[in-house]
């Protein structure tokens, strides 16, 4: 049960790391800008997970936004697993 409840910490920590990624992507800043270098780092977390959702389930587009359905499926599949 201990194991199952460390994957799940694990699944919640990266879900506020997907959450600070989203955040960040709306934020527009220079490459060398620390922010922007935190977006690197969280862009190097975070896309080994999402490009082969998005492969699989490109974004909406909706007018001049477009919403990423990658994203809220990561999101709805980590709720479910813990």
């Amino acid at each position: 049960m201990d194991l199952y409840r460390l994957f799940c910490q694990l699944l919640n920590l990266f879900v506020l790391v997907l959450f600070a990624w989203i955040v960040l992507s709306w934020i527009r800043v220079p490459y060398d800008h620390p922010i922007g270098k935190v977006h690197r780092f969280l862009d190097r977390i975070v896309m080994p997970v999402v490009l082969p959702l998005r492969r699989v389930i490109p974004p909406l587009n909706l007018g001049g936004i477009s919403l990423d359905l990658s994203v809220l499926l990561i999101f709805i599949v980590i709720s479910i697993i813990c």
